[in-house]
């Protein structure tokens, strides 16, 4: 057997630098679009099914629970015949069976593009919202629930 040293290895470039901090690997290509997609599927899905079964004839959806044990319209009665309506192109209809959703329609329809761009230019949509914002809206639900079952709030009813 031969008794020669081995020769000393030499070591890597980088061995006396630190060590570069851990970065999660960013979603490639289209893996990122994946939330924004999803979620436009979802919704373009729902309103084609609303818009194809009216909800307008009974027996295709449940009952409000609310209203069936109370027969108080709740902040979200009217949604799905407003849905439909607005999935036709009816945009007073919509209105007139729930405003408070075609708000929430436009809202959507705003955000969803902004959320989009953010997401090419991989910069996340944060909406900080306040929490005195998230008691002005369940301030605002409470107030339509209530004046759209007053008689002075009738145009409100669906």
């Amino acid at each position: 057997m031969d008794a020669s040293p081995l020769p000393a290895a030499t070591p890597p470039p980088d061995a006396g630098a630190p060590a570069a901090p851990h970065r999660p690997p960013r979603p490639a290509g289209v893996r990122r679009f994946a939330a924004p997609a999803g979620v436009l599927a979802v919704v373009v899905g729902a309103f084609g099914y609303v818009a194809a079964v009216d909800p307008g004839e009974p027996g295709h959806y449940p009952l409000c629970p609310l209203f069936r044990l109370t027969g108080l319209l709740c902040p979200g009665c009217g949604g799905l015949r407003s849905a439909h309506a607005f999935a036709h192109g009816d945009f007073v209809t919509a209105l007139g069976d729930n405003a408070l959703a075609v708000t929430g329609y436009v809202l959507f329809a705003a955000l969803w593009p902004l959320w989009l761009v953010r997401t090419a230019r991989r910069r996340p949509l944060r909406l900080g919202v306040p929490p005195r914002w998230w008691w002005g809206i369940g301030a605002v639900l409470v107030a339509f629930g209530v004046v759209r079952n007053l008689p002075l709030g009738a145009a409100l009813a669906p």
